[in-house]
């Protein structure tokens, strides 16, 4: 009957929950977890073409632009939330479980180079069929032109930026999965995504499986000769490694740090670790 309940899962609950997960996540198959890997990448990029196809509207003000795309991008987590995917910027979290002693050092290394990686797959992968497709040829081509001022902004931030644009982001990604853990419902599950992740968004933070998709595209539309907005010099695979570095690293302590670590010293923190028998 647990399924019918309408209440939410208690904070306390949510962050046994989220570390019962890390164990789940930290041991799955290797080939398992890259598929998954990559379909996340192609999740994420997904919501970063809605984003995009709403931002290349030029009538539309900033901020209508900026949360109306945001609210488009939350397409790409609740994808991976709800048909089931593996996200690097999500599986911070493992921190916690790390913290709490239930998943090793090499377990949760392993968890973020294979999904990292395959994430990247997954994203430039998608970026090909889209370049391929023509899609960004709509709206009089205003749609590629946005793609290479994205990335064109993107590949100009100085490492600084887009480090702490990077912990901003995920400090409310990881905040938005958590709250999917309080959830028993599609439902919940869509509302607790939509306002973190729009947010990130409208305010322009720095997500590494975003970025992922945006580099490679935009420098499939450079090399097809479409016309460089001002800095679009800049995109070029050094370009793209230059903000990814940083996003990534910023990624880690937004949501490693500043969420899982956090989270655990609050709820989980000197409690009697599983398996063992309580002090006398």
């Amino acid at each position: 009957m647990e399924s019918f309940r309408l209440d939410a899962y208690s904070p306390r609950e949510v962050a046994g929950r989220v570390n019962d997960f890390c164990v789940v996540k930290a041991r799955m198959p290797l080939l398992a977890m890259g598929m998954l890997g990559v379909l996340a990448g192609a999740f994420i990029g997904l919501g970063a073409l809605y984003y995009t196809l709403v931002v290349s509207d030029a009538s539309l003000g900033f901020a209508v632009a900026r949360v109306a795309g945001g609210v488009c991008f939350s397409l790409g987590l609740l994808l991976v939330v709800v048909a089931g995917a593996e996200l690097f910027t999500g599986n911070n979290l493992l921190a916690m479980g790390w913290a709490d002693g239930c998943v090793s050092t090499r377990e949760i290394a392993r968890n973020w180079v294979v999904v990292c990686t395959a994430n990247f797959i997954g994203a430039a992968g998608l970026a090909l069929i889209v370049f391929l497709s023509g899609h960004w040829q709509m709206n009089g081509g205003a749609v590629g032109a946005a793609y290479l001022k994205i990335a064109a902004a993107k590949a100009a931030l100085p490492w600084w930026r887009a480090f702490f644009l990077g912990v901003l982001c995920n400090i409310l990604v990881c905040m938005a999965v958590w709250m999917v853990m309080a959830g028993r419902s599609v439902a919940d599950k869509f509302f607790a995504i939509l306002l973190p992740i729009s947010a990130f968004v409208a305010a322009g933070f720095e997500h590494s499986i975003a970025n992922m998709y945006f580099f490679p595209l935009a420098l499939l539309l450079k090399w097809h000769g479409l016309a460089l907005p001002p800095g679009g010099d800049a995109i070029t695979v050094a370009g793209m490694l230059g903000n990814l570095v940083p996003v990534i690293a910023g990624n880690i302590v937004g949501g490693s740090v500043l969420v899982a670590l956090v989270y655990w010293v609050i709820y989980l923190r000197g409690r009697t670790p599983p398996g063992e028998l309580p002090r006398a």
